[in-house]
């Protein structure tokens, strides 16, 4: 019997999982029930529904109307909100945490007092705060090197880094007293020098089939200036490490992913069942943990899933089913350059309405993903946010950059990009600046 399954969100993160099920021998049907009406979705799936992604009594409807076999669900927002609970509580398999589970990602404190309980390596100095009370004597002694996060989900941008969003003191009273305002808890960490990677696992709960590393640009414009973002761009490496990184870091990387599910494991008495996404800092002290993620990242997903050669829909269901043991999970040993095209504007006012015109054919070794956009009359549409994601795999990371920008400039309109995204002068940059760390 195949499977008819159904993914939860919309955007160009849900439309590369779409495309890796929608290319299983095994054929699936594909059902979505997300925020907006992705084009790239829709056109790859038997019924598509819109609403909030985490209102859990309407994708249950949704899913008792069209009986579902699996589910994977994209963005956090509904793993918080429990959506995985429902699915499970209707006897479909998910691939996505409970809500419980999901505490990993949902409460930055949760995932700091994890490691700190089960004696895992990574952490910095880090403490929580519901008030006020303490702040000042805190910022003060991490004077110039402090992090100030969110407890909760704020969609990557509910973090700021003393030096490159707080200037002062008072920048970091006033984000603080913001939080405190909105009724958010938040933790300040010690700030850590290094460069950032990501790590992700396909998880059972027991047996781990990490994925290769990753690093995403969070910062809108070149050089890494600008505001934060969900991410501008993504790029791997062949042999599935990076230019920056020690076969050392990879490792670690890994056994604290480990670690942490048989943590979760322990702690919440249920097994992890999802995709486990490790936001690292290589320092010259070896790897910290930024953070934790519980489901694919927001460019990441787009270059893992590009690469994976692996039947997407037989990893969903030995994760689903436990027998992640018995599947060998393979990636292609190419390196991809992931960036996406964003509106004038973007993040803080982004213009929208504008006409997307995606080239008719792509070269081979490209795929494209939809993002924010919609579609009127025939004519894809910018709807504010990232608009469309460029992927682009190939034997070396300049070549993929090169066959990446290719395809971008051929895209009109009011968009912009971050050029220097995998480009040799930025690669050179960050292998300089940990071997500066490394050798002081």
């Amino acid at each position: 019997m195949s499977e008819t399954i159904l993914i939860v969100g919309s955007g160009a993160r849900e439309h590369a999982i779409a495309a890796a099920l929608a290319r299983s021998p095994q054929r699936p049907a594909l059902l979505c029930f997300g925020s907006t009406r992705n084009p790239g979705i829709r056109a790859l799936c038997r019924a598509y529904a819109v609403g909030s992604v985490t209102d859990v009594a309407a994708i249950a409807a949704f899913a008792a109307a069209h009986s579902p076999t699996l589910a994977v669900i994209g963005p956090e927002a509904p793993l918080a909100a429990g959506v995985a609970d429902a699915l499970l509580a209707m006897k479909i398999a998910v691939v996505g945490p409970t809500q419980q589970l999901a505490r990993i990602e949902s409460s930055k404190s949760f995932a700091r007092e994890l490691l700190a309980k089960y004696k895992i390596p990574g952490n910095p100095f880090y403490q929580r705060f519901n008030s006020l009370e303490g702040v000042e004597e805190m910022l003060a002694r991490y004077a110039g090197r402090h992090v100030i996060k969110d407890d909760g989900l704020a969609g990557g941008k509910g973090v700021k880094v003393c030096g490159d969003h707080l200037q002062s003191l008072e920048d970091s009273l006033a984000f603080c007293r913001e939080l405190v305002e909105q009724g958010h808890p938040f933790v300040i960490e010690d700030k850590l020098e290094g460069e950032e990677f990501s790590l992700l696992s396909f998880c059972d709960g027991a047996t781990l089939r990490h994925m290769p590393a990753v690093q995403d640009h969070k910062r809108a414009y070149e050089g890494d200036l600008g505001p934060n973002t969900g991410g501008m761009g993504t790029y791997t490496d062949a042999d599935h490490g990076l230019p920056f990184l020690l076969q050392g870091d990879v490792d670690a990387a890994e056994s604290m992913n480990e670690q942490v599910a048989a943590a979760l494991a322990a702690e919440c008495g249920a097994p992890y069942q999802g995709i486990l996404y490790g936001g690292f800092m290589a320092t010259a002290e070896g790897v910290r943990l930024i953070e934790y993620n519980a489901r694919f990242g927001d460019p990441e997903c787009l270059n893992l899933l590009t690469l994976l050669e692996t039947d997407f829909v037989a990893v969903c269901r030995a994760i689903a089913d436990r027998t992640l043991d018995a599947l060998p999970v393979n990636f292609a040993s190419k390196a991809s350059v992931c960036k996406y095209i964003v509106p004038e504007g973007y993040p803080d006012a982004p213009r929208s309405g504008d006409a997307v015109e995606i080239p008719a054919e792509l070269p081979q070794g490209v795929a494209l993903f939809l993002g924010a956009v919609d579609e009127r009359e025939g004519q894809l549409i910018a709807t504010g946010s990232r608009t469309a994601a460029v992927v682009a795999t190939a034997p070396t990371i300049s070549q993929a950059e090169a066959l990446c920008e290719q395809v971008i400039r051929k895209i009109p309109g009011r968009f912009f990009h971050r050029t220097d995204i995998g480009t040799a002068e930025l690669i050179a940059r960050r292998v300089e600046h940990m071997h500066s760390l490394r050798s002081a």
